[in-house]
């Protein structure tokens, strides 16, 4: 069966980036086809995000959990004086109705610039398609991986209470022995009665294993006299951190967006709030006829990539307490700084700030060249596990 259609806009993917794009589309009055092989299913893992990143059209009742001053563990205890929230998974997706959308439950067989085929044989034409589809297998590329537990908060009150966060909690409480790739706990209220523990790698090349990673969880929880029954829901995240940016746009290419696109953060694995508040940006280049890979990834932004990517490497490399020396340093730095490197998409200047502050304030001072790349360059290569 063939079916041609000639729409705006062509979305492939409804993740929460392709629903914003739809959605967005459809509120400019442009038409809009969206591709997705399950189009109504909810989606899967723990949204996250500071709340200052929101775009202001996006209600405030997606918020389902708000931490106004989460906690990092690093050599001390720092509390972070800048409002956290994890999003409500329903109310976010019912915030952005795609209700005028023409939605096509499939798979993309092959996505070009101005079509899309399904694997039935659909075909669509549009004067813009949106590639929204996620990432591409990890293979042996830098990854985030996590396995988080959810506890009934009742239970977890005594290590993280309501209206309380771990942003990243890096105490030896995890039983990683000293020549083991380090990881640290992420740990906050999802809004629904639960809270979820997830040990967290960040930058290993090729990832770290559900089951080295539960393992840490379970002896975080229970250095903290939880216990677990078994029966608790548990959530798995494995994903490339290097998608980049696309270079330039050709004719017959889609135009990437969401984590595709390379707004997956590549030092904190987070890309949903960059992806929203980008959302009417290509959708204002495509209504004036800008190219809107350009207008997405100005030179500023470029280059913010480009040292979020030297912060990557450099995390990758390091051992536990050189993690928590790095990031003692880091959250120590202004505000600026700090939004810098966790969520600004193009603050060059305060980004190249706070690197250096952060490489010159890392300390013993051998350990600078270690996070520089200058020593240990492949250290944990060896250690990687998927």
């Amino acid at each position: 069966m063939t079916n041609t259609n000639e729409v705006d806009v062509c979305v492939v993917g409804l993740g929460p980036t392709g629903q914003a794009v739809a959605h967005r589309a459809l509120s400019a009055g442009l038409t809009v086809t969206a591709i997705d092989p399950r189009p109504d299913r909810l989606w899967g893992p723990t949204y996250s995000c500071w709340i200052d990143e929101l775009p202001g059209w996006l209600p405030r009742r997606v918020i389902a959990s708000r931490i106004d001053k989460p906690t990092v563990h690093a050599n001390a205890e720092h509390r972070i004086d800048r409002p956290y929230a994890v999003l409500s998974k329903p109310l976010l997706r019912a915030a952005m109705p795609i209700d005028g959308a023409t939605v096509i439950a499939g798979r993309a067989a092959r996505v070009e610039g101005h079509l899309v085929e399904t694997a039935d044989g659909r075909t669509v034409r549009a004067a813009a398609v949106i590639d929204a589809r996620g990432l591409p297998p990890t293979q042996n590329r830098p990854a985030a991986s996590a396995h988080g537990i959810f506890v009934d908060a009742d239970r977890a009150a005594g290590f993280v209470g309501a209206g309380e966060g771990l942003l990243l909690d890096w105490r030896d409480e995890n039983g990683a022995g000293p020549d083991e790739p380090p990881s640290f706990l992420y740990a906050v209220p999802i809004g629904d009665g639960t809270v979820i523990f997830e040990e967290t790698s960040l930058g290993l090349h090729g990832g770290m294993s559900q089951k080295e990673l539960r393992r840490r969880t379970v002896n975080r929880l229970a250095a903290h006299g939880i216990a677990l029954t078994g029966d608790e829901p548990s959530e798995a995240a494995h994903y490339p951190l290097d998608q980049a940016p696309p270079r330039r746009r050709h004719r017959n290419q889609p135009i990437p967006f969401g984590s595709r696109g390379g707004m997956m953060h590549p030092c904190t694995g987070y890309s949903v709030a960059d992806s929203l508040a980008l959302a009417d940006t290509l959708i204002d280049a495509l209504q004036t006829g800008d190219d809107a890979v350009r207008k997405l990834w100005t030179t500023n932004a470029r280059l913010v990539y480009w040292m979020r990517m030297r912060g990557l490497n450099g995390l990758g490399r390091l051992t536990t307490p050189q993690s928590r020396a790095m990031f003692e340093s880091f959250f120590t730095a202004s505000p600026r700084g700090q939004a810098a490197l966790l969520s600004q998409h193009d603050d060059a200047i305060g980004l190249a700030a706070v690197l250096v502050s952060t490489v010159a304030h890392t300390w013993p001072f051998h350990w600078r060249f270690d996070l520089v790349g200058w020593t240990n360059r492949h250290r944990w290569d060896q250690s990687a596990r998927l």
